[in-house]
């Protein structure tokens, strides 16, 4: 497997390191929506969040917690996006599960166009019947 953040992770390739614990690492990314967008990343190769182990998937959402609050004393901004692509369909362009914590600064020229949908009359609880199904309440 070539997986650039796996690289980085084994000191293979450089990296901007931030912030590391046993089991995910922090890095500037290379090509940030803003200056200071962190990547969290698990230390192990997994694809997708439903395939992180929760202690880790844990352990990665602490060091974003830790590195957001680092963030907010050293960059100051107005507000900053915490998300994380599942797929190429969501964005994800590496194919190695990593958060995204992204600075946000009221003149900055980030744009995320989200399009609103609405349910019809009944559709609202029958998304919500199968949701509970699929998950088992």
């Amino acid at each position: 497997m070539n997986c650039i953040f796996c690289n980085i992770i084994n000191g293979e390739i450089p990296g901007e390191k931030v912030y590391e614990t046993e089991k995910s690492m922090a890095i500037l990314d290379l090509f940030p929506l803003n200056k200071g967008h962190v990547l969290v990343l698990p230390k192990n190769h997994y694809e997708k969040l439903v395939e992180i182990p929760l202690e880790e998937l844990q352990d990665m959402i602490q060091v974003a917690y830790k590195v957001t609050q680092g963030m907010i004393n050293a960059l100051n901004p107005d507000g900053y996006h915490l998300l994380m692509n599942n797929g190429k369909t969501a964005g994800q362009e590496i194919d190695h599960s990593h958060l995204h914590i992204i600075p946000r600064f009221s003149n900055d020229r980030v744009a995320f166009g989200w399009r609103h949908l609405k349910y019809q009359e009944e559709e609202l609880k029958a998304y919500g019947e199968k949701l509970r199904h699929a998950i088992g309440t």
